[in-house]
């Protein structure tokens, strides 16, 4: 009896299911709080340079930058025994004293410890590690979920997000602070990983999209609310505390037990679902299945090598997802410079996400997965490559910014189902491990690509929109995947044909 028949008999879609499916989601939306945290825990305010310990502070003058502002990392050298506690004689210097902060409206670790000017690269290295835990989570973790089991490194990984979040707010210094976020990032991949196996129904890419998007207005205004960033820190930390004791009704993998030879435990939980769905009786006369099911799992547990899908004709997917985590948090995490209220900005950042979903889902299902996802990165690369010659913080610049946000959020929610659909059955479970593993490599790039500001403004878009269309272009040497029945084997997938644009456009239009 397969697997799906099994469940059928004690309830797929019952009270059961809807319990599991509230205990699961719950977390999965506050997982985004965590992972654009510091959007608001890192902002920038306005700043220049303290003045010297003898200088008058009333008197004192600061150099004036191209605009006419006082500038950030500058200032006129004093001299102590001039007539004058403005003697500048015209030269600067670094801001050897510190720096002033506008804290009117909120702190930061930028304030907290001074993450400004030739120390501002630090802030990208701290979200980089948050990323790299993201990725060395998963590699680790997805190991140590097939040996022990889902729920134990569910378990434990809410329990860690919870501990190492409210731990940074509590940092003494950066380098603890960089430590506890790793630990954050290496916590969240256990969460996702777990969550998508047991929710098998709703698939991992569904909470993977739920990750990118989250909850669109829930973390600026918990930003509002709360200014300051250790207590911004310990906000949505704390909920993982209770997520992590609402864990422990959460059931095992029955799939994994049963392949685990664990069917006494089996049987058990699927009793159980069995009399929540109100089909108790069925659940009494489960026996014999388990144990067919657990030869049936054994016979289709494949023997290919980890790096066959590195070797699969379709590898322009590991690109596709590594260009569309690196544009992703680009314009994700760079929301501080375009100038525009924060708080406002990621609501309009978070809103467009609605939209551009609901037209991504029309597009896959009309138009196919190839072209819209094609489409998508190849608009979004164009926005941004378009932003190097609109100044900063004018509205065209923040047009094209949400206009990009918007495509790359479409991108997302196509790249989840199309890469699945890529992958045969017998390597699909470690195709879309590899897959996800370059969306964080590309997501832990970001960041460090943004210190390239440093030698000239406009070297990260160039870098952030040129990756982009080389993605977009490598879905071009992909196969469509709409109206074809999933691949099966190897084999399968290697007869498929790369249809051209213009096959494609006639079967847009019905021709």
């Amino acid at each position: 009896m397969a697997f799906s028949e099994l469940m059928d008999r004690v309830g797929s879609n019952g009270p059961f299911q809807f319990l599991n499916l509230v205990l699961l989601g719950l977390p999965i939306l506050n997982l985004a709080n965590h992972n654009l945290l510091q959007i608001f825990t890192a902002t920038t305010p306005a700043h220049h340079c303290h003045p010297p310990p003898n200088a008058s502070e009333g008197l004192w003058v600061l150099p004036k930058d191209q605009n006419g502002k006082p500038e950030m990392c500058l200032r006129f050298i004093h001299l102590p025994n001039a007539s004058l506690p403005n003697d500048t004689q015209g030269a600067t210097e670094p801001c050897l004293d510190g720096w002033v902060y506008d804290l009117s409206t909120t702190s930061s670790i930028v304030t907290e410890w001074d993450l400004v000017c030739s120390s501002n690269k630090l802030k990208e290295v701290a979200q980089s590690l948050f990323m790299a835990g993201t990725l060395i989570g998963g590699i680790v973790l997805g190991d140590l979920s097939d040996r022990f089991g889902r729920k134990p490194v569910l378990t434990c990984s809410y329990l860690l997000l919870a501990a190492s979040g409210s731990s940074a707010a509590f940092s003494p210094s950066l380098s603890v602070y960089m430590v506890f976020r790793f630990l954050c990032g290496w916590s969240i991949s256990g969460i996702v990983l777990s969550t998508a196996i047991l929710s098998e129904p709703q698939g991992e890419g569904a909470w993977e999209d739920e990750l990118e998007g989250g909850h669109p207005f829930l973390l600026p205004g918990l930003a509002y609310a709360i200014p300051q960033w250790r207590w911004l820190q310990l906000t949505v930390s704390i909920p993982f505390f209770a997520f992590f004791l609402l864990s422990w009704w959460i059931p095992e993998s029955i799939r994994w037990m049963v392949v685990s030879g664990k069917f006494s435990k089996a049987l058990k939980i699927l009793r159980r679902v069995a009399t929540l769905n109100g089909k108790k009786e069925e659940g009494e006369k489960l026996r014999m299945e388990v144990g067919a099911e657990r030869d049936y799992s054994l016979e289709q547990e494949p023997s290919s090598c980890l790096c066959f899908p590195l070797q699969m004709p379709i590898n322009p997917s590991l690109p596709l997802r590594f260009s569309t985590g690196f544009a992703y948090y680009s314009l994700a995490m760079g929301v501080e410079e375009f100038g525009v209220n924060l708080y406002f900005l990621q609501l309009i950042f978070g809103g467009v996400d609605i939209p551009a979903k609901f037209i991504a889902v029309l597009s896959i299902n009309h138009l196919g997965r190839h072209i819209t996802q094609s489409c998508a990165l190849l608009l979004a690369g164009g926005s941004i490559l378009a932003l190097i010659f609109v100044p900063s913080g004018e509205k065209p610049g923040l047009a094209l910014a949400v206009f990009g946000k918007g495509c790359l959020s479409s991108s997302f929610s196509c790249l989840f189902l199309y890469t699945s659909e890529l992958y045969p059955t017998v390597i699909r479970q470690t195709g879309m491990g590899i897959s996800n593993l370059w969306t964080r490599v590309g997501s832990m790039a970001a960041p460090l690509v943004k210190i390239t500001a440093d030698f000239q403004p406009f070297i990260p878009n160039v870098l952030f929109g040129t990756i982009t269309l080389l993605g977009g272009s490598a879905t071009l040497f992909l196969p469509e995947t709409l109206n074809r029945p999933l691949p099966e084997t190897i084999e399968d997938i290697e007869t498929w044909s790369v249809p051209c644009l213009w096959s494609l456009w006639n079967s847009s239009l019905g021709k």
